[in-house]
């Protein structure tokens, strides 16, 4: 459930529109204070989220390709008083969903960067999630001077070998996120109706995401009138961020640009919790950037869901986040 409390005085408080915590009855978790405010972008203003006290390390963190800012509520539990984590709802998703394109990987890597010139932050880790992974990479890419490493979770490097010829984007969508895509069509009765089919969707059944966050996920995500509710999640946006990922050659070898220290973290399982993962062993070899072979860790008893908002991939996520940012705190 949503409580409200006073709010923390920051030195340069931003546009804020809310405030809040999150707990739940069976961790008696408590989310780290947050902020969300709206940072200008190109053509419009970004919904952000912040958590965290201005002035400690930040990290900038990009959700995956149907999510939300609502990924890495977890995450920052575990680095609550340690690191500042911003998280925006990428353009197309959440309470971005109307801002207008250009859409593709390198205009969220850019909107991360009007992100961090709004907060005044000029260096940060940038971690990225699933379809977010593709746009810290290619932040890293873009923006080498402002990032100060990068820690990618289940997404960055390219999935399968380069397409030839016309790509069937749609069928590619249903290869590689066929349920995800097939609920954007959905139409909801309530919001306890969705909250319903996530708390029933195989990567949360039975996982150690927190119930809270998982009903926290579907509030964001959900709009329109009582008895025709959908996801804010535009799905012509993620129609051009798939052909972007797939055929863009600058964003396919993104990864091996990075010249900042970067590991990749990977889910045991798939993205409905069946034992093939994402990024099979056998995808993922040979992996590097400019400094040479990329870190793998596979984070044991995870699917592409819960490697960032479950409690064991988020104490992982969070470990990388503290090594990188020179907490002291290691992984």
């Amino acid at each position: 459930m949503f409580t409200d409390r006073a709010p923390m005085v920051f030195p340069d408080p931003k546009r804020r529109y809310g405030t809040g915590r999150l707990t739940s009855t069976r961790w008696c978790v408590v989310t780290v204070e947050q902020r969300r405010y709206r940072a200008p972008v190109d053509g419009g203003d970004l919904a952000v989220t912040r958590w965290g006290d201005v002035g400690s390390a930040a990290v900038i963190a990009a959700h995956g390709v149907t999510a939300s800012h609502q990924s890495w509520a977890t995450v920052a539990d575990e680095v609550a008083g340690q690191l500042m984590v911003i998280a925006p709802d990428l353009r197309g998703r959440g309470d971005s969903a109307t801002l207008p394109g250009p859409y593709g990987i390198t205009q969220h890597a850019r909107d991360l960067a009007a992100v961090l010139d709004d907060a005044g932050v000029r260096r940060a880790v940038v971690a990225g999630h699933s379809m977010g992974g593709f746009v810290a990479a290619t932040f890293a890419m873009v923006f080498p001077e402002r990032t100060t490493a990068v820690v990618l979770v289940d997404g960055g490097p390219p999935l399968g070998p380069e397409p030839t010829g016309d790509v069937d984007v749609d069928a590619v969508l249903t290869q590689v996120i066929g349920p995800a895509m097939a609920r954007l069509e959905q139409r909801f009765a309530s919001a306890d109706t969705y909250r319903r089919f996530w708390r029933e969707h195989p990567a949360f059944r039975d996982s150690d995401v927190d119930p809270a966050r998982v009903d926290a996920y579907a509030d964001h995500d959900l709009h329109g009138p009582v008895g025709d509710m959908r996801s804010k999640v535009s799905v012509e946006v993620v129609r051009a961020d798939m052909r972007d990922w797939l055929v863009n050659t600058a964003v396919r070898g993104a990864v091996e640009r990075i010249a900042a220290p970067a590991v990749l973290l990977l889910a045991e399982r798939g993205m409905l919790d069946g034992p093939t993962p994402l990024y099979p062993d056998e995808a993922i070899g040979g992996l590097r950037t400019r400094r040479g072979p990329l870190e793998v860790v596979r984070i044991p008893d995870t699917n592409h869901y819960s490697v960032a908002m479950g409690r064991a991939g988020a104490q992982a996520v969070a470990g990388q986040l503290r090594r990188f940012a020179g907490t002291g705190q290691g992984a």
